[in-house]
């Protein structure tokens, strides 16, 4: 038989009201224990932290705000390459912040910090964060995740699948991506098209392959192993898997780097072969960061909303309830002067 504790610890997100049910209190006055604690009774603050703790109740960000009347500090936790990428969380995530009054807080981990999840996680929440955004390859660690989630902290996710741990995410569809550009340069009749991957411990670079495959069995193109090159989502690892699949017997026409700083490095390994972009090569990359903008060529890319996507991420940190774990953005195929069809 289950009871009504049992039906509430098992919920994910319990409410405010049902903290002030079992404390015996009103809804506002666990409000005021949570925001100005000092105006309550010490008998009723502890009647109140002790339902808090029972219940497991992590306050909704957005009623505590306006509630106490104060700033919150979110934070924006990260350990990635590519300072394109992480240029445009912040762009988005500050605009967020800023239109609701919050603090950003930043905050790098090492390699060896993810080495030891509960130890970050114990020092971000004696931080004061009220919630935290996880930018990938950090929000594909289960490990890390669930020790921000025993610590307390509610997180949100920026990642490109289900990682398992049950938490808040935001992402694009990276599958439909990579099989909308590998289908655009199939269109315009390249036949051997190399792709640059990424990191193997990252979700994002096998999902992108799976669009980039899926594109040639359904143009009815083989497979061909020589042409898929390992990158680590950096410029030089861009140039240097170019120099591998230029030095093939039979180079590919086209090349499709799962990011942009790598496409960068491709176009940068085909300048240096005295090769023209795009009249002997075309190439085309993932993300439309600014890089994919200012080089030259300029660069065809999928335009993944990464400022966007930060936002909605403040957003969802603010969401009462479970109803919405995942937001999926649109991405779009932009076409620039990097691409054209391959010389006869």
């Amino acid at each position: 038989m289950r009871n009504d504790t049992d039906t509430l610890t098992r919920r994910s997100q319990p409410t405010l009201k049902e903290v002030a049910e079992r404390a015996g209190v009103s809804q506002m006055t666990v409000s005021r224990v949570l925001n100005s604690p000092d105006i309550v009774r010490q008998e009723t603050r502890e009647r109140v932290r002790a339902a808090i703790t029972e219940l497991n109740y992590r306050p909704n960000l957005v009623a505590r705000s306006l509630a106490g009347g104060r700033s919150l500090f979110i934070g924006l936790t990260y350990n990635n390459p590519s300072s394109g990428y992480l240029g445009e969380l912040l762009i988005g995530a500050l605009k967020s912040c800023r239109s609701g009054g919050h603090h950003l807080v930043v905050e790098e981990l090492s390699d060896g910090d993810v080495e030891e999840p509960e130890r970050v996680a114990e020092r971000l929440r004696e931080g004061g964060l009220d919630g935290l955004l996880v930018a990938p390859p950090l929000s594909e660690n289960a490990p890390l995740i669930e020790a921000l989630r025993a610590a307390g902290i509610p997180c949100v996710l920026i990642t490109p699948a289900e990682t398992g741990t049950g938490a808040r995410r935001v992402a694009i569809d990276e599958e439909a991506a990579a099989h909308a550009m590998t289908g655009q340069l199939l269109r315009l009749g390249h036949e051997r098209i190399g792709f640059v991957s990424g990191p193997d411990t990252q979700l994002a670079p096998d999902i992108r392959m799976q669009g980039y495959e899926r594109a040639l069995r359904e143009a009815g193109q083989p497979f061909r192993s020589e042409l898929i090159v390992p990158g680590a989502f950096t410029y030089r690892s861009g140039m240097e898997a170019t120099e591998r699949l230029l030095a093939l017997e039979e180079p590919p026409t086209a090349i499709f780097a799962a990011n942009d700083d790598m496409a960068a490095g491709v176009i940068a390994a085909a300048h240096r072969a005295a090769l023209r972009v795009p009249e002997d090569l075309s190439v085309a990359g993932f993300d439309d960061t600014e890089m994919a903008r200012t080089i030259w060529p300029s660069l065809t890319t999928i335009r993944q909303p990464i400022a966007d996507m930060a936002a909605c991420a403040v957003d969802l940190l603010g969401e009462d309830g479970q109803e919405r774990r995942a937001i999926v953005l649109d991405f779009e195929l932009v076409e620039r002067d990097s691409v054209a069809p391959p010389a006869s």
